[in-house]
């Protein structure tokens, strides 16, 4: 007996229906959407995590060492990193079962997800989405410990030399700061590198590195906007 006549006989045995279109077409939209929302998905993640990295300024690290490294690994959201290669995983997962996913290899369909999250990631941050999702999730979140709040551990460490805080007065070559945890110090600037993007100004948030003189003074050697680079109106007032 011929291959095709025991394949005859089998069907007509167990009595196999041809599954209806629609089915296949019901299962291919599927796939395609369960990519589409896993792409969009890891591009919210990635906005974050762009977010996070605008917030560290090498500018001002760039000269201390290995606190650097330090630093900027405390300011990582590794949460949202850990969401954004979960999406990834799972937009490649979809991909491969859909109707021509066969025909491509696991690079390419990594390097496809990836691609489009970045692209649509950085567009959202550019948006100003990264930051206002990062700041819903925090305050919806009770145990997630937010960038603003990482950052802000991280520069009030006045004995290795970061402080941040508040400008409440400012002279020629002093001024007056209130630190996030609501103590006042004395700061003292003669010399420090001030950039043109701040003003020392009542109100103005400030990051500052230099060295603590006593339990309320401290020598700074450069003072930087507290938001980023190029982000000095966006936050102040918050």
């Amino acid at each position: 007996m011929e291959p095709s006549e025991k394949l005859i006989q089998t069907i007509k045995a167990q009595n196999i229906q041809p599954a209806p279109r629609w089915k296949f077409t019901f299962g291919n939209a599927f796939v395609w959407l369960s990519f589409t929302l896993a792409v969009l998905l890891g591009a919210l993640a990635f906005s974050v995590v762009l977010f996070a990295i605008q917030q560290t300024d090498f500018n001002v690290l760039s000269h201390l060492g290995h606190s650097r490294l330090e630093l900027f690994l405390g300011l990582l959201p590794f949460v949202w990193i850990l969401f954004l290669v979960a999406f990834l995983i799972l937009a490649i997962y979809s991909i491969q079962y859909s109707k021509k996913g066969y025909k491509l290899s696991v690079a390419k369909m990594a390097g496809y997800s990836a691609a489009l999250s970045i692209l649509l990631g950085t567009l959202f941050f550019i948006g100003g989405g990264g930051r206002q999702l990062e700041q819903a999730f925090a305050t919806q979140v009770s145990l997630y410990e937010s960038i603003q709040e990482k950052k802000i551990k991280l520069w009030t460490m006045p004995e290795e030399g970061y402080l941040s805080g508040e400008i409440e007065q400012a002279g020629a070559d002093e001024l007056q700061l209130k630190d996030f945890n609501g103590k006042t110090w004395t700061i003292r600037f003669e010399g420090a590198f001030v950039p043109p993007s701040v003003l020392l100004e009542r109100g103005e948030k400030v990051k500052l590195t230099g060295k603590m003189q006593s339990a309320t003074e401290f020598k700074a050697e450069e003072i930087r906007p507290w938001g980023g680079p190029g982000n000095r109106m966006r936050n102040r007032g918050r």
